[in-house]
C-alpha cells in the first residue's frame, strides 16, 4: 500500500512538470476530405475534457527528459464513441504517465465522423491517424525517439481505430504528395483499452458502428472495419486490457481480437480485469485497475529484449 501511495504521488508531482512542447496540425495546408461548414470545435469540461466537431486535427507533443528518454513512442487515441474525444481522462493524462516512464507520447486530436465539416466520413479517422504516425516517424530525429519503435494506443473507440490503423495501415487513402506521406503508417505495437475491435452487431458498440458506419450499413461495410477479421502475421504485437463487466463495449471485443492474433502467430498479452466497467483510463483510485499502466511499461520493455 505505501509502496502504490508513493508512486501516485510520484505521478502527480511529476505531472504538475510536464507540459505539451507544442501542437502540430496533422494537414498544414488543404485538410483532405473536408468541406466547409459554420461549424466550430466545441470544449466542454465537467471532470473530463470533452472535445466535440473537431475542424483542425492536430497532434499534441508530450517528450520525456533527455535524462529518462527510451527512445520509444506512442501515439494516443482518446475514445468517445466517434462522436468526440475525452482528450485528458484518456489522452493528456496518459501522456503524462508515459513521460514519467521516459516514453514519448503524441494525443491525436481526430476529426469524428459525426461533424459536418467530413466527407466519406468513414475513413476521415483513419486518415487522421496514418497521417498523424507518419509525421512522428519523418520527425524522429527531432522528437529524439526510434522511428522502428513507434506505437499506437487506443481507448473504447479509439481502440478501435487503433486497431484499424493496425490492420489497415496500408490503405491507400487521399494524401499530401509530400515527404512525409513516404513514411510507413503501420504501427510497431498496439495498445487497445477496452477497445471496440468489431462492426458486427453481435458485438459491436452500437454508438460507434452507428457514427463511423451509419445504421444501414451493409455487410461489406461492416465487415471492413472489423478488424478481428483483417488480422494477419504482419500485425503489430498487442497489449489488451478490459473489464469483464464492461457495460459499454464487451469484453468479447478483445477476447476475439485475441484469438486472431494467436492465430496468425502475432505476439499478444491480454489482461482482463473482473470488474472496473467501461472508460477507467488509468484506473485511479481502484487498487486493482491501478495496476495496469506498470503491467504496460513491463511488456514495453519486453518488446525490446
Amino acid at each position: 500500500m505505501l509502496a502504490r501511495l508513493f508512486l501516485m504521488s510520484f505521478l502527480l508531482i511529476y505531472s504538475v512538470s510536464i507540459m505539451a512542447q507544442k501542437k502540430i496540425p496533422l494537414w498544414p495546408d488543404k485538410i483532405p476530405n473536408r468541406v466547409d461548414s459554420d461549424e466550430k470545435e466545441e470544449f466542454t469540461n465537467e471532470d473530463i475534457l470533452w472535445i466535440t466537431k473537431i475542424q483542425k486535427p492536430e497532434i499534441e507533443v508530450f517528450l520525456p527528459p533527455n535524462r529518462k528518454n527510451s527512445g520509444t513512442a506512442v501515439l494516443i487515441m482518446p475514445g468517445g464513441g466517434y462522436a468526440g474525444l475525452a482528450y485528458d481522462w484518456e489522452g493528456t493524462d496518459v501522456a503524462k504517465y508515459f513521460n514519467s516512464i521516459g516514453v514519448a507520447a503524441f494525443v491525436l486530436k481526430y476529426r469524428v465522423p459525426l461533424s459536418k465539416s467530413v466527407e466519406n466520413k468513414e475513413w476521415v479517422p483513419l486518415q487522421d491517424a496514418q497521417r498523424a504516425i507518419r509525421i512522428i516517424r519523418a520527425r524522429a530525429a527531432e522528437f529524439k525517439v526510434d522511428k522502428n519503435s513507434i506505437g499506437v494506443m487506443g481507448f473504447s473507440a479509439g481502440g478501435h481505430l487503433a486497431s484499424t490503423l493496425g490492420t489497415h495501415y496500408n490503405k491507400r487513402l487521399p494524401f499530401m504528395d509530400d515527404a512525409v506521406e513516404k513514411e510507413s503508417a503501420r504501427p510497431d505495437f498496439l495498445m487497445l483499452m477496452y477497445p471496440v475491435i468489431s462492426m458486427k452487431s453481435s458485438l459491436t458498440h452500437q454508438g460507434s458502428h452507428d457514427n463511423l458506419i451509419g445504421k444501414a450499413a451493409d455487410k461489406q461495410l461492416r465487415d471492413m472495419f472489423s478488424n478481428e477479421l483483417h488480422v494477419n502475421a504482419q500485425t503489430p504485437p498487442t497489449f489488451l486490457l478490459h473489464a469483464t463487466d464492461d457495460g459499454a463495449v464487451k469484453v468479447e471485443n478483445s477476447l476475439v481480437f485475441y484469438q486472431a492474433l494467436k492465430d496468425n502467430g502475432v505476439p499478444v498479452e491480454m489482461h482482463i480485469f473482473p470488474a472496473g466497467g467501461h472508460g477507467f483510463g488509468l484506473g485511479t483510485g481502484n487498487p486493482s485497475l491501478a495496476q495496469w499502466p506498470s503491467l504496460l511499461a513491463e511488456w514495453i520493455n519486453g518488446l525490446k529484449s
